[in-house]
């Protein structure tokens, strides 16, 4: 017991007290993020529409999610970072709102996208804060103590949320968004103090040589559609997975939302401690690469418990454990290859990499799954979970890490 105190101690030990306002602020809005994990069941259930037209709709996060991770990253290098991230936070609370007084399809549609484009403006501001705010040997543990407060929330959110649709209705869960957003706000405004920039930031020559530009990193945008590939197949967590418990395995919305909260409360108790101890090795491919090929198996194992709980609960332990090896190491890959003054870029490039993984993860599974079934559609996700795995690998033949500053550099 002593040892794992110690372990817990240790893996919050020295980390900058902004990272911890940082995590609070994204722990409150992820409390109320429940809504892109029901939005499909709002569509089918209470507003009839198809499930083909549920994934059209849904689609259209990804979309606002690449602009809005382009934008994101291209003010973050040029502006404060602080002034990105209550923008987002603000405009989403704002927008959201407006989910309450449509229920035609493209109107649903325009406002899913602008509410994904001002998230997602949010992610590379956050990621230059979380450099700013920690050390290469600690880097690793920031990211992840931000990845806790948002499975945290995401722990309270779907469990909140299953409740809130099923006994108050679905359009609840928009105003609880919508207040969550304006509440990380004033944590923010209030409690981050506001970074002093470099005058003429955006006249550094840095950003002026396109030759550091990530757009001629190739082995980075290998890297970006790798994950792009991932979030695809791991997205179906949210994708399909819920009309797959609710259709095929007949779970209600409370339940469905009780086993996404196992996801974020998994994540939780596991990620710190077993990052630190990973943090140690200097190693970054092994774990994204042992990560992507839990997403195979998680699928198989779904697959074949036909709905049996213990089954359902399985799948949802094995795929945390892929989130977990992965998205931590793929995130300081991402910190940790670019010059300071490109850091917007990359960042917004590693997000835009996941807002195709929305667009293509809704539209993928529920197409296959309505077409040819569940289990056509788990078997091809498995499959390119492998595929992607072996991308990993040939990028880590490629690529050498610094031993001692977790920086990345190109091997011959």
């Amino acid at each position: 017991m002593h040892q794992i105190f110690h372990l817990y101690r240790n893996a919050f030990s020295k980390l900058h007290k902004n990272a911890w306002i940082l995590s609070i602020t994204m722990f409150i809005n992820r409390s109320g993020s429940m809504v892109l994990l029901f939005t499909s069941l709002y569509l089918t259930k209470q507003l009839n529409y198809k499930i083909e037209q549920a994934g059209i709709i849904m689609s259209f996060y990804g979309m606002g999610s690449i602009l809005g991770s382009y934008t994101g990253g291209y003010l973050t290098d040029r502006k404060n970072f602080f002034d990105v991230m209550f923008f987002s936070l603000i405009s989403c609370g704002l927008i959201l709102l407006l989910m309450l007084t449509t229920t035609k399809m493209y109107f649903i549609a325009a406002i899913i996208f602008f509410y994904a484009f001002s998230s997602d403006m949010f992610r590379p501001a956050n990621s230059t804060a979380i450099v700013i705010y920690s050390t290469p040997d600690n880097r690793t543990r920031s990211v992840s103590l931000v990845r806790l407060a948002v499975n945290l929330g995401f722990s309270v959110g779907p469990a909140v949320g299953g409740f809130v649709a099923l006994y108050l209705g679905y359009k609840w869960l928009f105003v609880i968004d919508a207040c969550t957003s304006f509440a990380a706000a004033a944590i923010l405004y209030i409690y981050l103090p506001r970074h002093v920039q470099q005058k003429d930031k955006h006249l550094h020559p840095v950003l002026m040589d396109k030759t550091t530009s990530a757009y001629r990193d190739y082995r980075y945008l290998f890297f970006i559609l790798l994950v792009a590939f991932f979030g695809i197949c791991f997205f179906q967590l949210f994708a399909s997975i819920p009309q797959y418990f609710s259709k095929i395995c007949k779970y209600n919305e409370d339940t469905i939302g009780l086993l996404l909260a196992l996801n974020g409360i998994l994540v939780v108790l596991i990620e710190m401690p077993l990052i630190t101890k990973l943090e140690k090795n200097k190693k970054i491919f092994p774990f994204i690469i042992s990560g992507t090929l839990c997403i195979p198996v998680a699928l198989c194992i779904l697959m074949f418990s036909k709905g049996w709980m213990p089954g359902a609960i399985f799948y949802t332990f094995i795929i945390t454990l892929s989130e977990i090896f992965a998205m931590p190491f793929m995130m300081n890959f991402a910190l940790s290859r670019p010059l300071k003054e490109r850091q917007g870029q990359y960042s917004a490039l590693y997000s835009i990499a996941f807002g195709i993984a929305n667009i293509a993860a809704p539209v993928l599974g529920l197409g296959i799954a309505s077409r040819f079934g569940f289990d056509n559609m788990f078997l091809f996700f498995a499959g390119l979970a492998v595929l992607t795995a072996i991308g990993f690998i040939m990028l880590n033949r490629k690529i050498k890490i610094h031993p001692d500053k977790m920086n990345l550099v190109d091997g011959s």
